[in-house]
């Protein structure tokens, strides 16, 4: 759930990011140098590294989740084995 989670919300911004980018990419284009405003290499770099950066930041959070989860239902388990 934490990494779907994630995952939405860097595409959501991704999306946005490409968006702002694209429409600001003529305001800017006399600032970019050796590039095209329109060149797809940068956005498509920039976006797949920032959705790797949000995955690998959500899988710790997810992954300690799931410990606490399977110990939660040891401890349980071993509670009703008690009584």
């Amino acid at each position: 759930m934490i990494i779907r989670e994630a995952s939405l919300l860097a595409t959501v911004g991704v999306a946005a990011g490409i968006a702002v980018g694209v429409a600001m990419s003529r305001l800017i284009a006399s600032m970019l140098y050796g590039l095209k405003s329109y060149d797809p290499l940068p956005f498509t770099g920039a976006s797949l590294l920032l959705i790797v950066v949000a995955l690998s930041a959500s899988w710790l959070p997810a992954d300690e989740q799931q410990a606490l989860i399977r110990l939660k239902r040891f401890a349980m388990s071993k509670s009703r084995r008690e009584n």
